[in-house]
């Protein structure tokens, strides 16, 4: 239950983040296109494509952390981690040990 729960908070955040960013940036372009000097509106520009990527790699990275987060096993400690990976010593069957 709490997994759904989880799954579907994610999914309703991503998309008001993603949306929200559309927002800013279709307000950058906004402002961007109103600017007069050819030289001062290509740095804005190029501004903008960074802002851009930014914010939309931000939020796909926000979606995919948040899934692994949700969605992995749960970590054993380290010590039982360790201990799972020794190989055990070799007995032959038939030898006793004394």
């Amino acid at each position: 239950m709490k997994k759904i729960l989880a799954s579907f908070f994610t999914v309703i955040m991503v998309v008001a983040i993603t949306l929200a960013a559309i927002f800013v940036l279709v307000r950058a372009t906004l402002y961007v296109t109103a600017i007069v000097s050819p030289l001062e509106r290509a740095g804005a520009i190029v501004a903008e494509l960074l802002l851009g990527v930014a914010l939309l790699l931000g939020t796909v990275w926000l979606a995919t952390h948040l899934a692994v987060r949700i969605f992995s096993k749960p970590e054993t400690n380290d010590r039982q981690a360790l201990d799972a990976s020794e190989p055990k010593p070799f007995k032959a069957q038939g030898d006793p040990r004394v």
